[in-house]
């Protein structure tokens, strides 16, 4: 049985601003999505840890930079939920610039997660951040949740064509369906994950 190295992650603190995260090095993969896509439910079944990510009836509580540390080199970062919480247009416009920032300055960025609803992917958000992410040479793995939604052939045409376009447009993307209720995909996202965040030349089973 494979060891989910993901399971002694733990929450360390939440940040407003770039200079309140840990200092920049190790390695962290950061998630990012709409509000209502299921990013935290996501974050909690790759880590198995139910409750470690807040999870809410009301999109848009994560209005923070969330840090979980694995161990003390490397770190899950959740981004803040954007696209559905009504919050004021000034707390937007900071959050704009902050993850502006994050993606193009931080050199313990090892790639970046986009959650997206297997139902309503790639909108303008998404199409956004991958930008962001191709601009400042960050890897992307897009997880296509809620795929239990759909039937199996109807998730299988949507993963088809969010990989055609993102083949199209992006240099370092990928993307797969995933199910947090049905905790499918979940070994495919721990893969993804362990590569990133494995030290050089370190074999990514065993980080």
């Amino acid at each position: 049985m494979t060891t989910n190295p993901f399971r002694q992650a733990a929450f360390l603190t939440s940040a407003h601003r770039l200079d309140q995260l840990p200092a920049d090095s190790g390695a962290e993969v950061a998630f990012a999505g709409r509000s209502n896509a299921g990013k935290s439910s996501a974050i909690n079944a790759i880590c198995d840890r139910q409750g470690l990510a807040r999870t809410s009836r009301t999109p848009g509580r994560t209005q923070q930079l969330n840090v979980f540390v694995i161990d003390a080199a490397r770190r899950l970062i959740d981004l803040p939920g954007y696209g559905y919480a009504k919050v004021p247009e000034a707390l937007r416009e900071h959050w704009r610039g902050v993850l502006d920032r994050y993606l193009r300055t931080r050199g313990s960025l090892m790639g970046l997660v986009l959650v997206m609803d297997v139902r309503h992917p790639l909108r303008d958000f998404d199409r956004d951040m991958l930008a962001f992410g191709a601009a400042s040479g960050r890897r992307c793995h897009c997880l296509l949740t809620k795929a239990d939604k759909l039937s199996r052939s109807e998730a299988a045409r949507v993963l088809a064509a969010v990989r055609k376009e993102l083949a199209a447009n992006q240099a370092e993307a990928s993307a797969q369906l995933f199910s947090s209720a049905m905790k499918s995909g979940v070994e495919e996202a721990r893969a993804v994950l362990s590569t990133w965040l494995a030290p050089a030349g370190a074999d990514p089973a065993g980080a």
